[in-house]
């Protein structure tokens, strides 16, 4: 809706505004229906007191053109007169499809995830956005063995629904997977997800109303940010160093605030790549169990260590419940899948099954079973060993085109695990204006701006070394520092790997 004032005109600025709304109404530009904005939204526009607009709305309500109701804020009443079943001698008009959106659908404006999953089939860019397997790896034979099997002996049971909280053995595989991992768990505590983002999307049905405060890491997953800003929620970051999660300034926070939980990526942490200390873990725990606040675990990298043993999860330290741990198969097996689980105390996990069944029932039915049967021969252990060689060896190539090609004042991590370095760029440049740069060479990466959900994070950006041979691993660097050299003069350091995670404090 586009209102211009005429502060000079004589006219009332109530009246101005009143007299445009009128005239996009008797128009049908806006229809019987169309919900205006809130009086201090469209004050604030147009740079008036609220009470102007008051005016201009009660004008209106006096025309019989809108009507205003608690709760449901201020719509459109008139319709154009004429009898019923004649037309009028006004033009139809395209629907305004934008002042039918609920709120919820105006906080869905970041496209950044389904522009990086654009890339994904582009063989003229390299594209190191992607945090994705690589196929080269794909399981293909053992799953279409698989597959073809089941459809020929199980194929009216693969074929048809089943239960909302997944294939029941399928869940009893994942319970055992977990108690090896210290985790003590039962299939019926246990759902079975479309991959670990449903999981996220929802943790927020169930716990966020508009306004709740929860707390993340910052940076943290774009993907979590995104579902838990389109719930309404307020989303206070906590930095990180070194060690994970910054404990001291999050006890600031829960003795200020009561957020309803804690969401942590623990291990190779997306997009950093840091590994939450096993002391810091249990100072975590202890001040959830000192603020009654849940922990919303989130873990896809923990299988992909390429160093050391791997890290015992977040849920295998709980000895209270507090816990809920989110997991998926897309980033050990292949994304297509949509695979993800959960695991939750009995009564949250009740709860979750009753809000995913208004989702989509259950899961694609066919691939539970499949990816049941490989992880019951054994396959997926034999795999993840195959495939933590192999990612070792791409994370060690990206590291080796780092320290030959880096610019001075380039630095960034190793990562112990996981897909991801996360790179700091040289002072005075902005990843987004890299990043245009850079897809005209024909290359690609995320900006950091996408994992700060408050701003900031300008002069960063994430790495994935995952999906590519050695050669365009290095070729998608390359072209990267040549975007980046014709933005900025080279200075006396040179680049280095991060020892030390720099940090944005929130207080």
């Amino acid at each position: 809706m586009e209102i211009k004032l005429d502060r000079k005109s004589p006219a009332p600025l109530y009246l101005q505004i009143r007299n445009q709304i009128r005239r996009l109404i008797l128009s049908r530009r806006l229809q019987a229906g169309s919900r205006l904005p809130p009086e201090r939204e469209l004050a604030g526009a147009l740079g008036v007191n609220r009470s102007t607009v008051v005016n201009a709305y009660r004008e209106l309500e006096a025309d019989g053109l809108i009507e205003s109701y608690v709760g449901r804020g201020t719509t459109v009443k008139f319709i154009p007169p004429g009898e019923e079943g004649q037309e009028t001698d006004l033009a139809v008009q395209t629907p305004v499809w934008k002042s039918f959106y609920s709120r919820q659908a105006a906080r869905m404006f970041n496209p950044i995830i389904s522009n990086i999953l654009d890339l994904v089939n582009r063989e003229d860019i390299i594209s190191l956005a992607v945090g994705l397997p690589s196929n080269e790896f794909y399981p293909l034979k053992e799953f279409n063995s698989i597959m073809s099997g089941l459809i020929c002996e199980k194929g009216r049971y693969v074929f048809g629904h089943g239960p909302t909280a997944g294939h029941y053995p399928l869940r009893e595989y994942l319970a055992g997977f977990l108690k090896e991992r210290g985790v003590e768990t039962m299939p019926d505590n246990s759902m079975v997800l479309s991959g670990s983002q449903q999981g996220l999307d929802l943790a927020a049905k169930v716990f966020l109303e508009p306004g709740d405060a929860l707390v993340v890491e910052e940076p943290s997953y774009m993907g979590a940010l995104q579902v838990f800003a389109a719930a309404g929620a307020r989303i206070l970051g906590v930095p990180l160093d070194e060690e994970g999660l910054r404990v001291d300034i999050l006890e600031q926070i829960l003795s200020r605030y009561h957020p309803k939980f804690i969401y942590t990526l623990p291990t190779f942490q997306n997009p950093s790549g840091i590994t939450m200390s096993i002391l810091r873990r249990r100072e975590l725990l202890k001040l959830a169990y000192r603020f009654h606040v849940p922990i919303l675990e989130d873990d896809p990298y923990s299988e992909l260590y390429y160093e050391g043993e791997r890290m015992p999860s977040l849920k295998s330290m709980d000895n209270h419940g507090y816990v809920i741990y989110l997991s998926t198969f897309s980033k050990m097996l292949f994304p297509g899948l949509r695979l993800g689980w959960v695991a939750a105390p009995p009564v949250l996990a009740g709860q979750l099954v009753m809000t995913k069944q208004l989702d989509d029932f259950h899961v694609n039915s066919l691939s539970q079973w499949a990816v049941n049967e490989f992880c019951r021969r054994g396959l997926l252990e034999k795999h993840l060993m195959r495939v933590r060689e192999e990612y070792a060896v791409k994370r060690d190539l990206m590291q080796a085109s780092l320290e030959e090609l880096a610019p001075p004042g380039f630095r960034w991590n190793r990562p112990a695990g996981g897909y991801h370095f996360w790179c700091k760029l040289p002072e005075g440049v902005k990843a987004g204006a890299l990043l245009a740069r850079t897809i005209e060479k024909k290359a690609a990466f995320v900006p950091s701006d996408a994992f700060f959900a408050n701003g900031g994070g300008t002069n960063r950006l994430r790495l994935s070394f995952s999906r590519y041979p050695g050669e365009l691993i290095r070729e998608g660097v390359r072209r990267i520092f040549e975007a980046l050299g014709e933005m900025f003069c080279p200075g006396e350091m040179s680049g280095e790997v991060l020892t030390r995670q720099e940090v944005r404090p929130l207080v």
